[in-house]
């Protein structure tokens, strides 16, 4: 456990930040996670060997703003800008970031897309962080349906210009990096999900990231979790 909670404290310990309870987001194994130390800790340990203070990071898949949190408290860097789809978690996002005293992550609710476009449905259930692009995942579930802005690549990049990518983006990853110019970054922690996007696709990052002139780094990769770096 990761700091002393009291039955008052209003906060869940962890790794040394302060994560506000939340009675749908801090529960069962995410708050048993976050106590423990163990949310999202492949990402947490590749962007503690990776990122450098004073970085600027674009985060693809802002979560619950942990990882964001992480970055601005404990790495130091200048600037993140991360993209959420979810509405339904940005009141918590801000939330987090307040407790902790960040000031230096801008949030956007859109969908980072290979291409700017139409706004595309995002699909809400009464478990926010089962919420998702795909309503056919579970249609039974979806609670009500809103429309979130679509970004481009092209304009989002030079925008932003960011030195660290993390991304998180439950298998839109194959499609997404493929599309974009990333010669600009130092390094990538990008998780991948091969049950959904398949050899084809884990080769289609690993293709995109060697194109920008990044290699992979075993030292900051674990499973699922791998990190791209230029030079050695």
């Amino acid at each position: 456990m990761d700091g002393h909670e009291t039955p008052r404290d209003p906060y869940i310990h962890s790794r040394g930040l302060k994560i506000p309870k939340h009675p749908q987001i801090t529960t069962g194994r995410v708050r048993g996670a976050l106590r423990g130390g163990t949310y999202e800790r492949k990402e947490c340990d590749a962007v503690s060997r990776v990122v450098r203070a004073g970085d600027c990071v674009l985060e693809l898949g802002g979560g619950i703003g942990y990882m964001s949190t992480l970055l601005s408290v404990k790495k130091k860097v200048a600037r993140v800008v991360s993209y959420e789809a979810n509405p339904m978690l940005l009141p918590y996002i801000a939330s987090v970031h307040e407790a902790n005293g960040v000031k230096n992550v801008e949030v956007r609710n859109a969908l980072l897309a290979p291409e700017s476009g139409a706004p595309v449905d995002f699909h809400i259930r009464q478990n926010f962080l089962a919420s998702s692009l795909d309503r056919e995942a579970d249609p039974e579930g979806v609670t009500g349906t809103v429309q979130v802005p679509r970004h481009g690549l092209a304009d989002v990049l030079p925008e932003v210009t960011p030195d660290v990518l993390v991304c998180d983006i439950e298998g839109a990853e194959a499609e997404l990096l493929p599309a974009g110019d990333w010669s600009g970054l130092r390094c990538a922690v990008i998780e991948l999900h091969p049950q959904w996007i398949g050899q084809a696709g884990v080769q289609a990052v690993f293709d995109a990231m060697q194109r920008a002139g990044l290699t992979y780094f075993p030292k900051a990769s674990e499973a699922k979790v791998v990190t791209f770096r230029r030079g050695w």
